[in-house]
C-alpha cells in the first residue's frame, strides 16, 4: 500500500447476479452484475479521485470485476471472508445482508492495512487455469480408481472407459502446459531454473509460477508464511504448546508436500537435513514441513539471484 495514499474506500459485495456497494453513508446501492452496469459503476468511481475498492474473495465471481477495476486504474483489495467476519464480530455486528456486508467492507478497509491487488500476468493466468483443470481431472481420476476395486463386471467396464478418458485428458492438459510455458520466454527460463533443483519437477515449477507471483520478490520467511508452512507459536504464561502451521495457499502447499517427500529421498542435501531432524527426535511430518520450508527458501533464492549456483 502506498505510504502517502489517502484513498476513498468503497465497500463492494460481489454475488453472481448482483453487486452491492457502499461509497459513503449516504451513497450506497445495488446494480446488476453485467458488463454495462459495471462500466457505469467504474465511471462513478473515477469521479471520487483516488478510489480504493475493498471486496471479498467470492468463489471466483470477483475475478471479472477486479480485472475491470484494475484495467480502469482503480485500486482494489481482495480480502479473506473469514477475516472480515471476525472484524464484524469484534464490532458486535451479528446481522448479515449484502448491503450490510458492503458497509462492513468499507469500514474494514479504513481500519485495517490491506495489500493492493497487483494486475495478473496474462501468461501466468492462463497457466493457472490449466493447472486448475488438471487438478480437477486428477481428483476425478482418483475417485474412479477408488470405485474400480468394488465395481461389478458391468460397472467395471464403464469405469475403466472413464479412467482411460481421464488419463488421456490429463496427458493432453499437461502437454498444453508444457507448450504454454515453452512459448513464453520468461516462464520458460524460470521453469528451467527451478527444475535444476532435485525434487522440483514440472508440476511444482508450473504451480509456483502460476500461484506465487511474489516468488523472488519477497524474503524467504514471508514466502513461508504466504504458502502456509511457517510454524506459529501458541504460548501463554507457563503454557508452551507445540507450534503449528496454518493458513496459506493450499494449491501450492499440496504440490510442495509431494515434492518434499521426493526431495527427502533423492536430494542429497535435503535428504541429509531430513535424516538429521529425524535423528534429533522430530516427528516425520514436522521434518517434512521443515523440508518444504527449505525448498521454498531455495526456489526463492534461485529466482531472486540469477547468479546463485546450486551445490
Amino acid at each position: 500500500m502506498p505510504a502517502k495514499a489517502d484513498p476513498h474506500y468503497v465497500g463492494l459485495d460481489i454475488a453472481k447476479d448482483q453487486l452491492d456497494y457502499c461509497i459513503n453513508d449516504s451513497d450506497e446501492g445495488s446494480l446488476l452484475n453485467t458488463h454495462e452496469a459495471r462500466a457505469a459503476f467504474v465511471e462513478k468511481l473515477k469521479l471520487l479521485g483516488l478510489a480504493r475498492v475493498v471486496c471479498e474473495a467470492s468463489g471466483g465471481y470477483e475475478k471479472i470485476v477486479v480485472a475491470e477495476l484494475l484495467e480502469a486504474g482503480i485500486e482494489v483489495c481482495v480480502v479473506q471472508p473469514g477475516r472480515v467476519r471476525a472484524f464484524a464480530y469484534a464490532e458486535g455486528l451479528l446481522a448479515k445482508t449484502d448491503r450490510i456486508d458492503a458497509r462492513l467492507l468499507r469500514r474494514y478497509g479504513e481500519k485495517i492495512a490491506l495489500r493492493l491487488v497487483v494486475p495478473a500476468d496474462a501468461a501466468a493466468s492462463t497457466l493457472r487455469e490449466l493447472l486448475e483443470h488438471r487438478r480437477q481431472l486428477t481428483v476425478q481420476l482418483s475417485e474412479v480408481e477408488g470405485r474400480l476395486a468394488l465395481a461389478g463386471p458391468t460397472l467395471h467396464k464403464l469405469l475403466q472407459r472413464q479412467k482411460t478418458f481421464l488419463q488421456k485428458q490429463l496427458k493432453a492438459v499437461e502437454a498444453m502446459m508444457g507448450k504454454h510455458i515453452g512459448h513464453d520466454p520468461d516462464l520458460r527460463s524460470k521453469s528451467e531454473r527451478l527444475q535444476q533443483i532435485t525434487g522440483v519437477g514440472p508440476i511444482l515449477s508450473a504451480t509456483l509460477l502460476a500461484y506465487v507471483p511474489e516468488l523472488g520478490k519477497i524474503e524467504a520467511a514471508q514466502l513461508s508464511a504466504l504458502i502456509g508452512v511457517a510454524p506459529y507459536p501458541k504460548d501463554s504464561g507457563t503454557l508452551h504448546a507445540p507450534r503449528h502451521v496454518r493458513g496459506g495457499r493450499a494449491q501450492v502447499r499440496h504440490v510442495l508436500y509431494m515434492a518434499a517427500v521426493s526431495a527427502a529421498r533423492s536430494n542429497p542435501i535435503l535428504a541429509a537435513f531430513y535424516q538429521r531432524l529425524l535423528a534429533n527426535g522430530k516427528p516425520p511430518k514436522v521434518c517434512l514441513v521443515a523440508v518444504m520450508r527449505k525448498m521454498l527458501c531455495l526456489v526463492n533464492r534461485v529466482i531472486q539471484d540469477p547468479d546463485f549456483v546450486l551445490a
